[in-house]
């Protein structure tokens, strides 16, 4: 599976983990959860609804049709959904500290070990650091522009390592209380360099 199907599924199973939804209603939670990275359409999210069902990962309910509402399908966790879930927030390989991997699990962190945040939380600062002494190296050059757009990247994340730093700090007791030692987390990752997307704008329910 793709990394970005992958956090997709996870997000889905997430999300269903709270409550039953139909696909308006999740996809709407899904944007929101996903605003920061890319606007979700349906012809995303239902291709992964499908195959999620083949997988008996999820079921659909479809609830009876009203005078005034049409009939709208409800998609609920399974057992072997939930168990994938429980497997989702345990792993920490490198996987979990991509862009889209690291935004996906951050959003999940309240209910992930403390010694598994800390360990995606490193790797995350690890990766960046990479990113960010290939970026100093590529800095410089004689066109303006390329040298403001790479000062611009450079300065992105070196933001994101300070933060990445704090929450470690936390996390390892040594500075503010850790999110999601007793609550769910209020922080939210900083804005990648990368392309943000637009806020999402809800869109009525395909036929």
């Amino acid at each position: 599976m793709q990394r970005k199907g992958a956090a997709l599924e996870m997000a889905v199973l997430g999300l269903l983990h709270e409550s039953p939804l139909h696909g308006y209603e999740l996809r709407k939670r899904l944007n929101l959860l996903l605003g920061w990275t890319r606007l979700l359409s349906y012809g995303s999210l239902y291709p992964a609804l499908k195959r999620m069902l083949r997988e008996g990962v999820i079921t659909e309910v479809t609830n009876p049709a009203s005078v005034s509402m049409r009939q709208r399908i409800t998609y609920q966790i399974t057992a072997k959904g939930r168990e994938a879930f429980a497997s989702e927030v345990t792993d920490d390989g490198p996987s979990a500290w991509e862009d889209e991997g690291f935004n996906m699990r951050f959003a999940f962190f309240s209910r992930t070990d403390a010694d598994v945040r800390l360990r995606i939380l490193e790797g995350r600062r690890s990766r960046l650091q990479e990113r960010l002494d290939r970026q100093r190296r590529a800095a410089g050059g004689d066109d303006r522009y390329l040298t403001e757009l790479r000062r611009h990247a450079i300065d992105s994340v070196e933001r994101e390592v300070r933060w990445l730093t704090d929450l470690i700090n936390a996390e390892r007791g040594t500075g503010p209380e850790a999110p999601g030692s007793s609550s769910t987390t209020s922080s939210t990752p900083p804005r990648s360099s990368q392309h943000t997307a637009p806020a999402a704008t809800p869109a009525a329910e395909p036929q």
